[in-house]
């Protein structure tokens, strides 16, 4: 295979600038010329591709952290980081089935994502092990290399590839383990306190509240597992045919002791570097996914075409706003109820990241144009306006939507919910596939590791929303 022209990528630039940053030249030199030229054969190549990486990961250490590099030196961490990152973007290229199928003990296990990240770390220098991940979440947002990049390489090929990414689509669709462990309790007692977030049957209806009362309900690693423990258990639930998502009562002195539905990501631990990378992919492939597709067996595909999953209609009750995160989840459920006076907002021009699916399924919605005036533009909704109303079903009195949520899943339920499944399956065919959620995915697994680890993220937190003054 021939290779590519070190003028668009390691070459004398690079050796320059890791010169001009105090890497001694025949050092430098070395590893530049070490960098490999795929032949096609697996083992071969991910020996030659990993001394690579290795060899740049060495370079970086020699270099200061983050915080106090100059000029030169942060040039030439970027000059590293560029060339080892293509190179697994082209290992990845050729070789991704292959190394999925070793993963997976080809396609016969299924793998989470929070730990295929880690197992690929098997090619060493492919991915980072937990060990050099660990130190990096100790550290602020802004003084992080990012290492957690190369996750996003990873798994955004692994995604792009049909077979390897619907497979991984079908392991994020299977009820996580707590649940399953936890399920017999929950169908004993009925409810099922988690922390972040409560399961709880009444009648024919299952309850989800997600709870995060010093934060106004936002969304962090505090909370994922917990809402998506909560979301397996409403759909395993044999005695229920409707599901019921809402905020919990919160402790802002603002709203303190009414609902609030969510204000998104916790902006106060993003800056404060509390959130992972692997945390925005756990969310949109896990619970989030599982409010909109419901849940797959092991031995079923979930795709709408032959699947037969578990999964139940979900109405969402929105009390003060829905912000970011939040607004996600609407589009992600079959019928909303909203206060009058609340809001719907997608503030990801402020936060500098990709919105979850909402750039996905927010057309389907409101059109193309004013998608863009939401997540590009900042624009707000009011749920009481022609344009909220798009999204949100009813909107009625503040005080009024428990009563509501109530009728409506009287009005679900009355005449048996089996078609639900059947009706859900066949629009999502129309609408959303599951190999179109795929390759949506593969696009946001990349872009959205970038955009988490991109210089422009704290810039916008600083400047939109005074992060600094923030206390954890």
């Amino acid at each position: 295979m021939q290779s590519i022209s070190t003028a668009s990528s390691p070459g004398s630039d690079a050796l320059s600038l890791l010169e001009e940053a105090g890497i001694v030249a025949e050092v430098a030199a070395d590893w530049l010329a070490s960098r490999p030229d795929l032949a096609g054969d697996y083992r071969l190549d991910a020996a030659a591709s990993s001394h690579f990486w290795l060899g740049g990961g060495n370079l970086l250490a020699r270099l200061p952290p983050k915080p106090k590099r100059g000029a030169a030196e942060a040039a030439a961490a970027a000059a590293i980081t560029r060339a080892t990152r293509a190179a697994r973007d082209r290992f990845l290229a050729v070789h991704v089935e292959t190394l999925y199928r070793a993963l997976t003990k080809n396609y016969g296990a299924f793998v989470r994502v929070e730990q295929l990240v880690y197992d690929a770390a098997w090619v060493p220098g492919l991915t980072p092990t937990r060990e050099q991940v660990a130190p990096e979440r100790e550290l602020p947002q802004k003084d992080k290399d990012g290492i957690e990049i190369d996750q996003g390489i990873f798994l955004s090929r692994v995604l792009a590839h049909p077979a390897a990414g619907a497979h991984l689509c079908h392991a994020m669709l299977l009820p996580t383990s707590v649940a399953l462990e936890r399920f017999d309790e929950f169908r004993a007692r009925g409810a099922l306190d988690l922390g972040a977030a409560t399961v709880e049957r009444r009648g024919r209806v299952v309850v989800v509240t997600m709870r995060n009362p010093r934060f106004l309900n936002a969304e962090d690693e505090t909370t994922v597992d917990a809402v998506e423990t909560a979301v397996d258990l409403a759909l395993l639930d044999p005695e229920s045919e409707i599901a019921v998502l809402r905020g919990g009562v919160v402790e802002h002195p603002k709203y303190r002791g009414r609902r609030v539905f969510s204000t998104g990501i916790n902006l106060t631990h993003l800056y404060g570097g509390k959130i992972s990378y692997l945390w925005y992919i756990k969310r949109e492939m896990g619970f989030v996914n599982k409010l909109f597709r419901g849940l797959a067996k092991p031995e079923a595909s979930p795709d709408e075409v032959c699947g037969d999953g578990i999964e139940k209609p979900w109405v969402a009750g929105v009390d003060a706003f829905a912000i970011g995160g939040g607004c996600q989840y609407l589009l992600a459920t079959d019928y909303v109820v909203a206060a009058s006076d609340a809001y719907l907002t997608l503030p990801a021009r402020k936060e500098g990241i990709i919105p979850g699916a909402a750039n996905l399924r927010l057309t389907r919605f409101v059109g193309d144009r004013l998608a863009r005036q939401l997540i590009m533009y900042g624009r707000r909704l009011d749920c009481d306006s022609p344009e909220g109303r798009l999204i949100c079903d009813e909107v009625v009195a503040p005080g009024e939507v428990d009563a509501t949520i109530d009728r409506v899943v009287e009005g679900f339920t009355n005449s048996g919910v089996v078609s639900a499944a059947g009706n859900r399956r066949a629009l999502r065919v129309a609408e959303e596939p599951l190999d179109l959620f795929r390759r949506y995915m593969a696009v946001y697994a990349r872009e959205q590791a970038y955009c988490h680890f991109s210089p422009a993220l704290i810039a916008n937190l600083e400047r939109h929303w005074n992060a600094q003054q923030r206390r954890a």
